[in-house]
């Protein structure tokens, strides 16, 4: 099960790199962009994937659980704004691992990570529970979020 994740982030770090690399190709390094981005001389850096997984509570109260993924919506929102979640979202299909979705943490700290996974009001009412690695990634990542609000015409 893990190994299969771990196979997922090599596609997704490999394809991530070739597109990095034939944007290199195409276009001039900037040192200035890169530096403001924490890019080692790759264009890369380290990040925290948070993955969410079904938590030991089963809340059947329907109210109380859309209060709960309300908050848990805003509470991505609040993090997405102060730039320390850079990809959040659920995943479409079920897994034997009951994945049900993922953060990319801007920071390389697990602990720092942890702290900000318990802000959500899914994850302390035990809804999620999740798994926390490593990952390495372009530093240009948190960039496409500037452009998501541009093509969002409606908050879930």
């Amino acid at each position: 099960m893990k190994v299969k994740f771990y196979v997922i982030l090599s596609i997704l770090t490999f394809s991530l790199s070739s597109a990095q690399k034939k944007a290199n190709e195409k276009s001039k390094f900037n040192q200035e962009l890169a530096t403001s981005l924490g890019a080692d001389r790759y264009g890369m850096k380290g990040y925290t994937i948070v993955m969410l997984t079904t938590g030991a509570t089963q809340i059947a109260d329907e109210t109380k659980m859309a209060e709960l993924m309300k908050g848990h919506m805003t509470n991505i929102g609040k993090l997405a704004d102060e730039g320390k979640v850079i990809v959040a979202g659920p995943f479409l299909e079920k897994n034997k691992e009951n994945y049900r979705g993922m953060f990319i943490f801007n920071t390389q700290s697990k602990e720092e990570a942890e702290q900000w996974v318990k802000t959500d009001p899914a994850v302390q009412a035990g809804i999620f529970s999740y798994e926390i690695f490593p990952w390495y990634g372009s530093a240009a990542l948190p960039l496409y979020l500037k452009h998501h609000k541009e093509i969002t015409k409606e908050n879930l």
